[in-house]
């Protein structure tokens, strides 16, 4: 067994990002040289998160919708009571997502469906750099 990782960094703005990364992250599973396992895509950080969605606009809208629905960003939070920083919806939309994905690998590549791509949001509230950890465990 064998472990492989590297770290992309992305950058954000004040508004909820989506970072389509599938060509990065199977970029690194290629550079790992391993052929069979799984691959881990993990965001440090409590206000972003990873997910796979079909990455073309009407989806995309669709997600930002459902998201504003649940934890809007205008909405009353303890967190912005006590901290003061108004980005409690950002914390809730992370929560609610997660921050990490795995991906089977087989014959060196990522086993996603044909509409498939990894995205990772940023929901915070001001401009950041977001690392994206990528660690391929296999064969």
């Amino acid at each position: 067994m064998a472990i492989y990782r590297r770290i992309l960094e992305l950058d954000g703005t004040a508004d909820t990002d989506i970072h389509e990364v599938t060509g990065q992250v199977a970029k690194v599973a290629a550079d790992s040289g391993l052929d069979q396992g799984s691959v881990l895509v993990f965001t440090p950080g409590s206000t972003a998160a990873v997910t796979t969605i079909e990455y073309e606009s009407g989806a995309l809208s669709d997600l930002g919708r459902l998201l504003e629905t649940l934890a809007p960003a205008g909405g009353e939070y303890a967190h912005n009571q006590r901290w003061g920083d108004g980005n409690g919806y950002s914390h809730l939309r992370s929560a609610l997502v997660g921050p990490s994905l795995t991906v089977p690998l087989e014959a060196g590549g990522l086993m996603l469906g044909t509409w498939q791509q990894i995205v990772v949001l940023d929901f915070d509230n001001r401009p950041r750099r977001r690392k994206v950890v990528v660690t391929v465990q296999g064969e």
